[in-house]
């Protein structure tokens, strides 16, 4: 079974997410924490990485189901068909949410070398470096459409 991509109304992907997980379905609304600056203080606060979509598995017969919940708006298609995104995939997004994509060091890489990820999810993808930091590199991966950051091992 596959994961199929929901389009939610913006700023209630956490709270459809949870209800939806309610109802019995698997559920998966990639996370961030953010800190945001206010003129007296600094305030944590959990938001979703993608903005108006929520992953969710539903057997075919099922997907129209997911309509009984408030919020929900549509499934995102491709090709004329519902879009599906395999295990692997979304196991991917979760290993790198979870800060498992590690580089050993950065030495002597520059922005627009190529770079090979030897460890971690994205083990064996090639892209192209776009921004160097102490502790960190971004690479945009052409083959998945997408910037990771790597961040060095701290020992």
């Amino acid at each position: 079974m596959f994961w199929f991509v929901l389009s939610v109304k913006r700023r209630n992907e956490i709270k459809i997410a949870s209800q939806l997980e309610q109802l019995g379905y698997q559920v998966y609304c990639p996370t961030i924490t953010v800190v945001k600056q206010w003129s007296d203080r600094k305030k944590k606060s959990i938001e979703p990485l993608i903005s108006s979509f929520v992953f969710i598995k539903v057997e075919d017969k099922n997907r129209a189901q997911v309509f009984d919940v408030p919020g929900v708006l549509r499934y995102l298609f491709y090709l004329g068909k519902p879009a599906k995104v395999p295990d692997k995939e979304i196991n991917l997004l979760q290993d790198h949410l979870n800060g498992s994509a590690l580089i050993s060091s950065i030495e002597n890489i520059k922005p627009g070398d190529n770079h090979l990820i030897a460890d971690g999810p994205f083990k064996g993808k090639n892209g192209v470096v776009h921004e160097v930091g102490k502790n960190r590199l971004q690479v945009v991966l052409t083959e998945l459409g997408i910037k990771v950051t790597l961040s060095t091992a701290i020992d």
